[in-house]
């Protein structure tokens, strides 16, 4: 009978990221640098603040919206971060970590046959919603433009089916972030255009030079943005699935309501925890970034002196290395690597045609960890 089961779910494929996870169970003592999971706890005053609420019996439903005092956090939070203004009332939803504000954006949004502009490569989570809609994605091959967008690239493939576009940055797998200048040539092109901008920020408290830019930030493209933050990354927060959507109050009003059909609300001690975090721990992120960076310039170096062609990174906690010049596919590089080493990364075409012949790898792990993999790379490129 599964024939009878929807055919658009049926054709959805599990993500090659967790695939690849999930096979490392089958080899004894490998190593894991496949999934973008924080090694730091969660800040101690941040589990204190989830114990407190536990004990005071905050175990109910919330607004569907999210406490009120979270959203008013979340929106000082985007002010005093990145100079954006949401009415915490009517333009902010607290949502169960940021792929479910993606999910309920993206319903909101599309209708069916809408064409959706996504970069490739390009994390795996957009593309089954975009299709789930009945809508068409379309990826742009941004590998000759350092893996990022731009205002040309965009401009060849908008037609009259255009409905939005997918702006990931920073970048998962690459690691890539945006300038304001680049996104102001793209928000100058889409000024005059009925076109949606989902802004995903998840990795926006994770940028190593500079500062994180958003392209809601540009009076115009307000109104036609929904800016997705969360907590996984910056506070090392996974477990506790805490998004946020940003958007006008016209779009918010109709995600809402697809959010409370959907999950009624985020976990009632999960925001209280999260409520810490935007208070008292809204610069708990700064030394986990300044480890990121340290590991980043580690592995970057290493890899190069190995003779990796590979982009270096400006945030988020992934690298995304070519792997063409050993000549196998990135499937055949990342199981020969899994069985000969032990030394588990994900293949570049779980991230869209355009990742194909690349890797990533993350490097949410400790030096340790990452010292002792890049040591059994090393050991499998010299004889490959």
């Amino acid at each position: 009978m599964e024939e009878m089961l929807n055919e658009d779910v049926r054709g959805i494929k599990i993500s090659g990221i967790r695939k690849f996870y999930n096979m490392i169970a089958n080899y004894k003592d490998a190593i894991s640098l496949t999934i973008g999971q924080p090694d730091f706890p969660t800040p101690d005053h941040i589990k204190e603040a989830a114990k407190k609420a536990i004990d005071g019996n905050k175990t109910i439903y919330t607004h569907n919206a999210g406490l009120i005092e979270l959203r008013k956090a979340a929106g000082n939070f985007l002010y005093n971060k990145y100079k954006l203004s949401y009415n915490p009332e009517d333009e902010i939803i607290v949502t169960n970590g940021a792929s479910e504000a993606i999910d309920i954006a993206l319903r909101t949004i599309l209708n069916k046959g809408d064409e959706v502009i996504l970069p490739g490569p390009v994390y795996p989570g957009y593309e089954p919603i975009i299709k789930l809609c009945g809508s068409i994605p379309v990826h742009i091959d941004t590998r000759d433009n350092g893996f990022r967008l731009n205002a040309e690239l965009i401009g060849k493939v908008i037609t009259d089916k255009t409905k939005c576009i997918v702006l990931p940055y920073p970048s998962n797998p690459t690691g890539r972030a945006m300038d304001r200048n680049v996104l102001e040539d793209i928000a100058l092109l889409l000024r005059d255009k009925n076109i949606f901008i989902l802004s995903d920020e998840i990795y926006s408290e994770l940028v190593y030079e500079g500062e994180h830019c958003s392209i809601a930030s540009f009076p115009w493209m307000r109104e036609k943005t929904v800016v997705i933050n969360g907590l996984s990354k910056s506070h090392s927060m996974t477990g506790w699935r805490i998004g946020f959507t940003f958007a006008p109050a016209y779009i918010t009003k109709h995600m809402l309501k697809v959010h409370q059909y959907n999950s009624t609300c985020a976990s009632s001690i999960s925001q209280y925890a999260a409520l810490e975090a935007l208070t008292n721990g809204i610069s708990d992120s700064k030394a986990m970034r300044d480890e990121y960076k340290r590991r980043r310039d580690y592995v970057y170096d290493r890899l190069v002196s190995m003779g990796f062609e590979v982009e270096r990174p400006e945030g988020a906690f992934y690298i995304f290395p070519s792997i063409q010049k050993f000549g196998m596919k990135s499937l055949d590089f990342a199981l020969n690597l899994l069985e000969k080493c032990g030394v588990a990364v994900v293949p570049g075409d779980a991230f869209s045609e355009y990742g194909e012949g690349y890797v990533r790898i993350s490097y949410a792990y400790s030096m340790e960890v990452l010292k002792e993999a890049l040591d059994r790379i090393e050991g499998f490129v010299s004889l490959v």
